[in-house]
């Protein structure tokens, strides 16, 4: 049966009619494939590149391809290329303007020893490096202004918390600069996800390769990959590089949302220890006195959108056979969708970080009013009197429940004076405002990672070293992108130009 009295389609010739509207309206992926163009056309010319090298087409067609290939990129980048639902991807839609251009025999040559499996996970590979790098790009942003902002707070007291509830002084230079750590673990597990998406499935064809002797390699290094997905099986259906990249986004998320939630909370007029600038900020319909952090909302609720989006792929990937199946071509849209959120929350955070007022006198105020020196005057006595922690513990527990009962604080040193001596401890005034005095509480820790001025200073300068790493790597992972492309589009003006393929260095 020829095409013309069968399906029209490009993969048409086993049927005798048109896939149904609803089927096409039902199965095209058009929308989750345009963020692709590029990648499935700069795939597509390495791809032809390879097959005129290895003697399975010939020079002459890969001009044309490329020719064809060509004008395609042109009008993409003009913005003039516009995917059509009727041909399902952007495979079928770039194969399809290559049949326009440069005629059906050398555009039926280009599918040679490749499967629309196969480039599918190689554009959205290819597309998710560059995402990668945007959103560590991004997290780095967000670091520098944590660090930049807790360098100026390393001696700024304020209570920390446990349970929600007053624990001990910190700094706030210690506070930003433990979310900076945890965004550098973020880091870590970005560029370690990276590591395993730069790797080549071009070539692994429908499942289990082909009888055309082929040269991945090539492939794989004019696309600026580190290396080659040899198993052609597990090539196609494997998709744990985006259940990978989706739970380092979740934990991204989950990072973000509990500094969101500390902007919320710290900005009630309750804490007052944070004014978010009023850029970052929104008002009420009815109440003119609201200043509401919405921001900071949307971005703590975004975390259920990452989330949800990682559970999605968990869910589809479940029990599904070996090689490729039409259930993974849903696998983009959940990954576009977190990969932008997660972006634009980074993005908002760091703005809203930069731009944040610190009262430093409320955090004073509150690290001063609710016991948060208990701990380091067990300490005291531990140091001083030689007595074990624990019996420590129950005096300075006694004393603070006598003190709360009585509607007084540590800092009513008398009174403090009197029940450490009825526990039979003697010390004076003076130095029991030294031991409970906060900011003296801070520079007694020297621990390390403890809260004290020259170890947060240390931290912070480790981390802007660690951060500066991260820049580097960003920037040498997209100059090798970049190199990649400008050594393929080498390749294609030769050849357009009339050049033979023998007188490159491939």
């Amino acid at each position: 049966m020829t095409q013309e009295s069968g399906s029209g389609k490009l993969w048409g010739g086993r049927f005798s009619e048109e896939i149904a509207d609803l089927a096409l309206e039902f199965s095209e992926s058009t929308a989750a494939d345009a963020p692709m163009i590029a990648e499935d056309i700069w795939g597509s010319e390495a791809h032809s590149i390879m097959l005129a090298v290895c003697g399975i087409i010939s020079e002459d067609d890969l001009r044309a391809i490329l020719c064809g290939l060509e004008s395609t990129r042109q009008q993409y980048e003009a913005g003039e290329f516009e995917l059509d639902p009727q041909l399902e991807d952007v495979h079928m839609n770039v194969e399809s303007h290559l049949r326009e251009t440069s005629g059906p025999e050398a555009a039926g040559r280009l599918h040679t020893a490749r499967s629309r499996n196969d480039q599918v996970v190689t554009d959205a590979r290819m597309h998710l490096r560059a995402r990668l790098l945007d959103v560590r790009a991004a997290l780095a942003d967000l670091q520098q202004v944590l660090l930049d902002l807790g360098t100026e707070h390393t001696e700024t007291v304020m209570p920390g918390y446990t349970h929600t509830q007053h624990a001990q002084p910190i700094s706030a230079g210690f506070w930003l600069s433990g979310h900076a750590t945890s965004f550098q673990r973020d880091q870590e597990r970005l560029a370690q996800t990276y590591e395993r998406v730069n790797r080549c499935p071009l070539g692994a064809c429908a499942l289990g390769g082909t009888s055309f002797a082929t040269d991945r390699a090539l492939t794989a290094r004019l696309l600026g990959f580190e290396g080659v997905l040899e198993h052609a099986l597990d090539a196609v259906g494997a998709r744990d590089f985006v259940l990978e990249a989706l739970a380092d986004l979740a934990i991204i998320a989950a990072n973000l949302s509990k500094i969101a939630e500390e902007f919320v909370l710290f900005s009630t007029y309750e804490f007052r220890m944070i004014e978010i600038d009023d850029a970052y900020a929104a008002g009420s319909s009815i109440m003119p006195q609201k200043k509401n952090p919405g921001m900071a909302e949307l971005t703590r609720a975004r975390t259920g959108i990452v989330y949800g989006r990682l559970m999605q792929v968990l869910t589809m990937v479940k029990a599904l056979p070996s090689g490729y199946n039409r259930d993974l071509q849903e696998d983009k849209p959940p990954l576009w969708e977190a990969l932008t959120s997660v972006e634009s929350c980074l993005r908002i955070a760091r703005e809203m970080v930069g731009t944040a007022k610190l009262h430093t006198e409320r955090m004073a105020e509150l690290a001063d009013g609710n016991f948060a020196a208990a701990t380091e005057l067990a300490n005291f006595l531990v140091r001083e009197r030689d007595l074990p922690f624990r019996d420590c513990h129950r005096i300075v527990g006694g004393l603070v429940g006598a003190l709360a009962a009585e509607n007084r604080l540590l800092t009513d040193y008398e009174r403090l004076r009197e029940l450490l001596a009825e526990a039979g401890q003697e010390v004076s005034v003076a130095e029991l405002a030294e031991v409970v005095d906060p900011q003296a509480c801070l520079r007694r820790q020297v621990s390390l990672g403890s809260t004290g001025p020259g170890q947060v200073t240390e931290m912070i300068e480790q981390l802007r070293k660690a951060v500066a790493a991260s820049r580097q790597e960003i920037a040498d992972a997209r100059e090798a992108s970049v190199q990649a492309r400008e050594k393929t589009e080498r390749i294609v003006q030769h050849v357009l130009e009339g050049g033979r393929l023998a007188d490159l260095a491939l």
